[in-house]
């Protein structure tokens, strides 16, 4: 059943709308189309561009995604709940948990319980307990947003204090607080979670807003640098970058990275 929009896809698998485009126009996916000729996307689609994104990130070959795809397509369910299933790459595995087990989609494989970076490929062993608690906190956090703010942060709070590593819920709470207006309390939100979970892209990114919506132009500008380093696909931020660049007497790079932002929405449109 297709029945997640684009808006769904961004908030559930923190995807930014460029890298959803790039993953379709690559055969990723095939979603369907709603109405107004929207893209809508079944459950299956979400775990197969979480995926995706992660094996890019990871650099594994575009060959080597595509089979890693079809397979796990085959080892999926129908449906079941978003907290309940967790994709990893691990150089050019890819490995799903789901519930208490772990399994290697390409072999079906069975795999002890673990916790990694698919940018890196780092692995450690974690308490299956603490890992639950942090996604059930996770996912209550993103059930109580739209009905209750001051509650989702407390979840996504829960969700860090049980499972520091978990980066989703760092990302959450530190855009929550920066929507309700406690600008301090966000970037922290954020620089704490950069400690505790390293230059994550989207992490440095959303960092780079906060400081644009400060005024903090020159460190927004580096930090908008740091997360394309990160990830050089990432057309928000060039074109984030391009207006700050045109602001702070920057021509040149102006140009450029409104050149990149053109390319990427040009390459990427469907």
């Amino acid at each position: 059943m297709h029945q997640y929009g684009v808006r769904d896809v961004e908030k559930l698998l923190r995807l930014p709308r460029s890298t959803i485009r790039a993953l379709i126009a690559a055969g990723m996916v095939s979603p369907a189309r709603g109405p107004r000729n929207a893209w809508l996307f079944s459950f299956q689609d979400l775990i197969v561009l979480r995926t995706a994104q992660a094996l890019v990130a990871g650099k594994v070959p575009h060959r080597r995604i595509s089979r890693s795809v079809k397979e796990l397509r085959r080892h999926l369910p129908d449906f079941m709940p978003l907290s309940g299933l967790s994709i990893c790459a691990v150089g050019e595995r890819v490995v799903v948990k789901q519930g208490g087990s772990r399994w290697q989609a390409e072999s079906g494989q069975y795999l002890l319980a673990f916790d990694g970076n698919p940018a890196d490929g780092s692995l450690s062993v974690i308490e299956r307990n603490g890992a639950a608690s942090a996604l059930d906190s996770f996912e209550r956090g993103i059930a109580l947003e739209s009905q209750d703010a001051e509650a989702a942060l407390l979840a996504y709070e829960r969700a860090v204090a049980a499972h520091p590593a978990l980066v989703d819920a760092h990302i959450n709470m530190g855009r929550l607080l920066h929507e309700t207006g406690h600008l301090a309390k966000a970037e922290r939100a954020y620089r704490n979670a950069i400690k505790a979970c390293g230059a994550d892209p989207v992490l440095l990114y959303n960092l780079g807003v906060l400081l644009d919506d400060m005024k903090r132009k020159e460190e927004a500008m580096e930090v908008y640098k740091a997360a394309l380093r990160g990830d050089p696909s990432m057309a928000d931020c060039h074109y984030n970058l391009a207006l700050l660049c045109e602001q702070l007497k920057k021509p040149k790079d102006a140009i450029r990275h409104m050149a990149q932002y053109r390319r990427l929405m040009g390459t990427t449109s469907g």
